[in-house]
């Protein structure tokens, strides 16, 4: 399929797919140097990071993937999603890649899929040698889901589904105008973006599918939590504090569970897609921890 936006058709192109028990997941790789995973979150893929890649890919081997429902990989219909199969992705990826170890930034969604990684860590068929989370949902009990994902997420199947497949572009935009900062709202190229990776492969009609996950956090979080207190893998949050989901509140309440783990707050106003919002911010803090990291490392020798 060509795309009307000729950025998004470079960027499949770029990429490739591998088969994963059946269903196709696009991955691309960009950079030499040390491992990176980009990990995107709901509901669009990982086109979310283009706008950071020139400056994480400089030194680093950035590996992105789209998880399956989003984006580039398949979308079933029939099918339950879930973190666990979201963590066997990602490992599938890094060993039809040969990665022994790598980093990990994520954003929204896949800030769960990371923890469900911490949580079941002897699953891993790589080393992760830190995690930076950012803007997601860590804590289910400060955590605050947008109207539209209740609707579709939080009501009987039926519902959800014709909700979704009714989902106007106007509704789609009005619910990410909300989300993103005051001064960093996406414009129409970027709207024409997010409503085509949306609708690729029918991928609106399963919305709701995969925004049930969100909903299904709860039933993890003593089992992430804990395992976030006891894994010896470093890990921050980077913040755009002005996200209404996961932003300042979120970092107030990871400072709380986590007081020797550092935050990287974004400037005032930068809201729920920090990537997008502003790159170059998001950038200097990942290497900000990244350089803190390695201080930190030396001090203890």
């Amino acid at each position: 399929m060509n795309f009307y936006n000729p950025e998004l058709n470079e960027f499949e192109q770029s990429g490739k797919y591998l088969n994963f028990q059946g269903h196709s997941i696009f991955y691309r790789t960009l950079g030499e140097g040390e491992n990176l995973f980009l990990l995107h979150g709901y509901p669009f893929n990982s086109f979310d990071w283009n706008l950071v890649i020139p400056k994480l890919s400089k030194n680093r081997k950035i590996i992105l993937l789209d998880f399956l429902g989003m984006g580039f990989s398949d979308k079933p219909k029939n099918h339950k999603y879930t973190f666990e199969e979201y963590a066997e992705i990602v490992n599938a990826v890094a060993k039809h890649l040969k990665i022994k170890e790598a980093d990990i930034l994520a954003h929204d969604l896949a800030v769960s899929v990371v923890q469900e990684m911490l949580a079941s860590s002897e699953k891993n068929l790589f080393n992760i040698r830190s995690v930076a989370f950012m803007n997601g949902g860590l804590f289910t009990d400060v955590y605050k889901p947008r109207l539209i994902q209740r609707l579709l997420s939080q009501t009987p199947n039926v519902i959800g589904k014709f909700l979704s497949k009714k989902m106007s572009r106007k509704s789609v935009e009005v619910s990410l105008f909300r989300v993103f900062g005051a001064n960093t709202q996406p414009d129409s190229h970027w709207l024409g973006i997010f409503w085509e990776i949306l609708n690729y492969k029918e991928g609106k009609s399963i919305a709701y599918l995969i925004g049930r996950m969100v909903f299904d956090k709860v039933r993890y979080q003593k089992r992430w939590i804990g395992a976030m207190s006891d894994t010896t893998i470093p890990f921050c949050y980077i913040c755009g504090p002005a996200d209404p989901n996961s932003g300042r509140h979120m970092a107030n309440r990871f400072l709380k569970s986590f007081p020797t783990k550092p935050v990287y707050f974004l400037s005032e106003l930068i809201g729920h897609w920090p990537q997008i919002e502003s790159p170059e911010e998001v950038s200097s803090k990942y290497y900000q921890f990244k350089k803190d990291l390695e201080h930190s490392n030396e001090t203890r020798k």
